[in-house]
């Protein structure tokens, strides 16, 4: 039961939510000593207790070892939780990485349109996090260039993303209005009259 996807789950991207983290790296999650006592009857509300706690955003590191920021995030797949949930995650101020597990979740089981939506204007957020290199050694990472990752990469955290549709297609479509860069404003205060 303990790794099992909760019984009313909607299949995400065609699928079985917590496929979006590929197998191999699952099994380890699933058998790391994180995953069993910290992740282990979680609740959709309890998981903010455990994001708040964390240190560090990343993938698997040291010896194949996955973080507790992707088993959180396994979970997070796991529990389906309501859209709203995560909506809050994202747009709270207080804890950078529940704001970042928060984000990572929407990229993998979001919309198009949500995604653009809800990370667009965390471009303008320039705090700093700690994320774990495959090393094992740990590196500094701003929110806006984890964002920007999320939106361009094909891969983030030995994840494969889920396609994203781009960005010129939605505005075409009236689904997005044209984006407007926070550095517009500065770029045209540099011209010269």
């Amino acid at each position: 039961m303990a790794n099992r996807t909760v019984s009313d789950a909607i299949a995400v991207h065609g699928t079985n939510p917590q496929y979006l983290i590929e197998k191999i790296i699952r099994t380890r999650i699933y058998e790391s000593l994180y995953w069993k006592e910290s992740c282990f009857g979680l609740t959709a509300e309890t998981v903010i207790d455990r994001a708040i706690e964390l240190t560090s955003i990343g993938g698997q590191y040291g010896n194949q070892r996955p973080t507790e920021f992707l088993a959180l995030v396994l979970k997070l797949l796991q529990l389906q939780p309501a859209k709203e949930i995560i909506i809050e995650f994202i747009r709270q101020e207080d804890y950078k990485y529940l704001r970042a597990l928060g984000v990572f979740y929407l990229r993998l089981a979001g919309t198009s349109l949500e995604i653009y939506q809800y990370l667009e204007p965390l471009l303008n957020d320039y705090r700093k996090m700690r994320q774990r290199l495959p090393s094992g050694d740990f590196d500094i990472i701003c929110m806006d260039e984890f964002i920007d990752n999320l939106l361009r990469e094909e891969r983030v955290f030995d994840t494969i993303l889920p396609r994203l549709a781009k960005r010129h297609v939605l505005e075409e479509n009236d689904e997005l209005p044209p984006r407007i860069s926070a550095l517009e404003d500065d770029l045209e205060d540099d011209l010269p009259e």
